[in-house]
């Protein structure tokens, strides 16, 4: 049984590293999260008036690099490019839930993955895996605001256990979340989006992955003149063991941070734009790469 768990942990391992580093466009297993981290940025914690909104996500990501349990390089020849762009809607409603506004909202992925591993080559496109979530939003004072909410991952994305580039992890994930946000015209800004994942079972290839927790966030300075510059980035940690065929692995746990530069632009006309880049650090477990990430939100 031994050499059993040995091989089966060596395949979902270099498998999961691989898809991990598509992790912006929702592409991994063991070690990773169906979440894209570091995606948000400022004004994550805000919930805007009662209305439906339109937000636009998009991000690039490669990686060159492996990580190990020891954070050392593993020797392969490897690169991962992942293009993403995600539109998602955003409903307010009028209804008020425990003294917070009730909102509902949807995100559906678009991707394209290429990775090479080994000599080998494989691309994959189209949608990937969806978000649908409801939360509560309240309004302490005119700068400080906070959400509460639930989302669930579902596996649409295209999926083969035989491949090396799959845009979907092909199981369901449910994610609760905290975000707080504080903003004004001039001086600081800062916001912190909190999650944390529980896995359901790849029914393809019997995996399980851990328990997750990761946060972003980003913190600025407001110029008043729609403009706040500072500095965005993510923390993850993988918190249980990735399980495969029941067997309990200490050695899959993932970690990594990533900072980098960080803006946003506010019109004063009801939509606004956020961009940052992100270079990964302190990796475990996962590929090591960085990456741009820009967001968008219309009112309708």
């Amino acid at each position: 049984m031994k050499n059993d768990h040995s091989m089966l942990k060596t395949t979902a391992t270099i498998g999961a590293l691989i898809l991990m580093a598509s992790s912006s466009v929702l592409a991994t297993e063991g070690g990773g999260s169906m979440y894209p981290n570091g995606v948000e940025n400022y004004m994550v914690g805000a919930l805007p008036p009662p209305g439906t909104y339109y937000l636009l996500y998009g991000s690039q990501y490669e990686a060159s690099k492996l990580r190990d349990k020891n954070g050392s390089e593993v020797p392969i020849d490897f690169n991962v490019k992942a293009i993403a762009l995600a539109p998602r809607i955003v409903w307010v409603t009028n209804q008020q839930v425990l003294g917070g506004q009730l909102a509902f909202h949807a995100i559906a992925p678009l991707v394209n993955l290429k990775v090479r591993v080994l000599g080998t080559s494989d691309t994959d496109s189209g949608l990937g895996d969806m978000t649908f979530g409801a939360g509560l939003g309240y309004h302490l004072s005119p700068n400080l605001h906070y959400v509460v909410a639930v989302d669930l991952n579902a596996p649409t994305g295209h999926y083969n256990k035989n491949s090396i580039a799959n845009i979907g992890r092909n199981y369901w994930n449910i994610e609760p979340l905290f975000a707080l946000n504080y903003v004004q015209e001039s001086g600081f800004n800062g916001d912190i989006k909190i999650m944390y994942d529980f896995n359901a079972r790849n029914k393809d290839t019997n995996y399980r992955s851990g328990q997750e927790l990761h946060v972003d966030f980003a913190a600025g300075w407001g110029l008043k003149n729609g403009w706040t510059v500072g500095l965005g980035g993510y923390v993850y940690q993988q918190t249980t063991n990735d399980k495969v065929s029941g067997y309990s692995d200490p050695d899959t746990r993932g970690r990594a941070m990533a900072l980098g530069p960080s803006i946003k632009y506010d019109s004063g006309k009801g939509w606004f734009v956020t961009a940052k880049y992100e270079k990964e650090f302190s990796v475990r477990n996962r590929a090591e790469g960085s990456g741009l990430k820009v967001k968008a939100i219309l009112p309708f």
